[in-house]
């Protein structure tokens, strides 16, 4: 049992609030995911020709100054990294294998959680509310967010194994519920070139649709045929560059409510992370259909 949260502000003057608003949410889904958390925000877009790759520095004690001087060393002075506690968002002239390669040759002990034009990624272990407290989730901005509470049932507690998941740029899933075939899908990915982290079974969910993307599906067609593939009770909540999707299996065993106004699409596994918000009471409230897909655009 674990807990998913999704927001999507529809007016650009909310957006400096998504932080704020997203906190009850979270926090509602503790007693669903105790044991770890995390959230990926899409905000502000890197500049041109930029990049955003999220680090996480673990139980190092990482001196994030000699990795800001050496990231502009190596990708040029215009390079920026913000640090906040053991993560850190590096904004730099870069693609993914030039920043992994650096990361291996000076900081091995730093891990690349994702990258992207516009989303920055924190997970970490612990309690929904240290883990907020931790990273300032409360204060942060953008167009939509991707939240999770994990209880691990399958695999261990560890931030490799915490949601969400992500795959190429600006994509990652959170998920609640369990797949009973992901070591057969990973198998199969793995022919392809696909590389996994963890054990996972929702790493296998992410990096499948992740990798029909990558081959030009769009969403709808991607988790078309991730119906056809992934065996089991899910519902996934999920996030591109661009926009909010969610979705549940074809017998919508696991639990998801969605409440829509003019100014925010909120998602959650239960109302009372709903209930919090401003203007829910007067919302249109439903529950999202078993196979089908629900996706909102930033505009």
């Amino acid at each position: 049992m674990c807990g998913i949260v999704g927001l999507f502000v529809k007016r650009r003057e909310l957006r400096p609030a998504l932080g704020e608003m997203m906190m009850p949410m979270l926090l509602g889904m503790t007693e669903r995911g105790p044991d770890s958390g995390g959230l990926a925000v899409y905000g502000e877009e890197a500049p041109a020709g930029h990049r955003k790759f999220s680090l996480y520095g673990g139980a190092a004690d990482v001196a994030w100054d000699d990795v800001a001087t050496s990231a502009r060393e190596r990708f040029g002075e215009a390079s920026t990294l913000m640090p906040k506690a053991n993560h850190a968002v590096l904004v730099a002239d870069s693609d993914r294998e030039r920043v992994v390669g650096w990361l291996r040759d000076a900081y091995p002990m730093l891990t690349l959680l994702s990258c992207g034009r516009t989303m920055d990624l924190y997970k970490d272990t612990g309690a929904p509310a240290a883990i907020a407290e931790r990273y300032g989730f409360a204060h942060l901005s953008g167009t939509h967010v991707v939240g999770h509470t994990r209880m691990a049932t399958e695999s261990a507690v560890t931030p490799a194994h915490a949601h969400p998941f992500t795959y190429g740029e600006d994509f990652c899933l959170v998920h609640n519920g369990s797949l009973s075939n992901p070591n057969n899908v990973r198998r199969e990915l793995e022919h392809h070139g696909v590389a996994f982290e963890s054990d996972n079974d929702t790493e296998a969910a992410c990096r499948f649709i992740g990798y029909q993307l990558e081959q030009g599906d769009d969403l709808a067609t991607a988790m078309s045929k991730g119906f056809a593939v992934l065996d089991g009770f899910y519902t996934l909540l999920i996030g591109t560059r661009d926009s909010l999707a969610v979705v549940r299996d074809p017998y919508a065993c696991k639990p998801a409510i969605v409440a829509e106004t003019d100014d925010y699409v909120a998602i959650s596994s239960e109302f009372r992370s709903l209930a919090a918000l401003p203007g829910v009471a007067s919302a249109k409230l439903f529950e999202p259909k078993p196979r089908q897909l629900y996706q909102w655009h930033v505009q």
